[in-house]
């Protein structure tokens, strides 16, 4: 027997995710209110246009264009119009009046967080967020009550659909990177104008907020080293192959020792890197997510599963919903962030990593020797070295050889410094690729 007082949700969005919350909610509401303690009642769903066609049939009576309004008599607020404004005037209306606030909104917290998270813990409101990354997957929740007790090492995520669809596509179909971004278009993976995806936008704001909860210290996207997957060749994947590796785009967040000071930093980066064909995350097929964590007590964990889709990310949105109601049945304040750790982000100068290097270079006597001496004067210690004799590119070129140098970890900065030096030698042609290995 149900008791408490019915709570009023408000909805902000309607679209692929946000239609799908509602017509959820309302179809099982019944469900959600025996797990919740308490009836739920949608009281509205702010859109933008009353008469934009949507994808699934929801009463006409619930949509309103009055977002105010509806906030200012919710008891709990689920936004999901996603971009900075007015999304953050929202929030920040909804904690300022005391609700709750559930929110998908990955960018709005990358960029915006602390600001929210301090008002919801000015006034005894909690924010939820499990939807903001990795879709589907529970992964904000394992790391900010779960794993509270450890001491989280590393996360390495792959957090971005599109791109992992693309960078498949190339590794097991064999397509360059145009033919497989047209694919991944034309499937509804990626977006008409895909910027944000394949140059690693998306997946920085994803790791800033994980590198802020794993480590209890806030990280600014502006703080997340970024590189994106446009400049991967089908070159680049065949090569990892061989080497039994398979190219996939990071989200990576390291607690590190900062070389200058000895003490603990963070780290947080996206890049494409080689994978090891072995390590769990290379298993990662078309557009999944997963999220492997490292941490010092519980050890190695997993998280898998849809990164995106409308019913897929409203399941984690109704997830929090069900929480933030037993929260109100069972009373208290929320339970603010934790941003205890304080620590430094580092550059990623700073990072400790290993290169795997593609070279052209003149086929004549002493050219190797030379790009050795490039590797030893920065420090850099050489583990591997492939040559191909007449190759450049793929391509037969008489006089030239193709060297891919696989060297041992070291510092980002002179691994970096390595490869400029490479580059001005007189002997290398070209350097054609130039892609970080992790998980070894």
């Amino acid at each position: 027997m149900i008791e408490y007082r019915t709570l009023r949700i408000a909805l902000l969005g309607a679209g692929s995710v946000g239609s799908q919350v509602a017509a959820l909610l309302l179809e099982h509401g019944d469900e959600l209110a025996a797990r919740a303690g308490a009836r739920l009642t949608l009281t509205g769903i702010a859109v933008r246009d009353l008469d934009a066609p949507r994808d699934t049939a929801l009463p006409p009576e619930l949509l309103t264009t009055d977002a105010r309004e509806l906030i200012l008599g919710a008891d709990i607020v689920i936004e999901l119009m996603g971009g900075l404004e007015p999304a953050r005037e929202y929030v920040l209306l909804a904690l300022g009046s005391g609700a709750d606030v559930i929110t998908g909104n990955k960018a709005l917290l990358a960029t915006h967080g602390p600001e929210l998270f301090e008002l919801a813990e000015q006034v005894g409101a909690q924010l939820y967020y499990e939807a903001a990354v990795g879709g589907a997957i529970p992964i904000i929740r394992p790391l900010r009550d779960s794993l509270a007790g450890d001491r989280v090492k590393r996360i390495l995520g792959i957090v971005n659909g599109t791109t992992n669809f693309v960078l498949d596509r190339m590794d097991s179909a064999g397509e360059d990177f145009a033919t497989a971004l047209a694919t991944a278009t034309a499937l509804g993976y990626a977006e008409a104008d895909p910027s944000g995806d394949i140059d690693g936008y998306d997946a920085a704001q994803k790791a800033a907020i994980l590198a802020s909860l794993a480590f209890h210290t806030r990280v600014p996207v502006e703080a997340v080293h970024r590189e994106g997957i446009s400049g991967i060749t089908a070159e680049d994947v065949e090569g990892a192959r061989k080497a039994g590796y398979v190219v996939k785009l990071l989200a990576i967040c390291e607690r590190l020792t900062d070389p200058a000071t000895g003490t603990d930093g963070v780290s947080a980066r996206v890049y494409p890197a080689l994978v090891p064909r072995e390590h769990p995350l290379a298993a990662v097929r078309g557009a999944n997510n997963a999220v492997f964590v490292e941490a010092e007590a519980a050890g190695s964990l997993m998280f898998y599963g849809a990164g995106a889709g409308g019913i897929e990310t409203a399941s984690a949105v109704l997830g929090d919903l069900v929480s933030a109601a037993r929260r109100h049945v069972a009373g208290g304040p929320g339970v603010a962030e934790s941003t205890s750790g304080g620590l430094p982000v580092l550059g990623i100068g700073q990072v400790t990593t290993q290169y795997r290097v593609t070279l052209t270079v003149l086929d004549k006597p002493g050219v190797l020797a030379g790009i050795a001496s490039a590797f030893s004067e920065h420090g850099v210690s050489v583990e591997a070295v492939e040559q191909s004799i007449g190759t450049a590119g793929g391509a037969a070129d008489e006089g030239t050889a193709s060297l891919v140098i696989g060297t041992h970890r070291a510092p980002e900065a002179a691994l970096a410094a390595t490869v400029a030096a490479l580059s001005d030698t007189e002997a290398v042609v070209a350097v054609r690729s130039v892609l970080r290995i992790e998980g070894e």
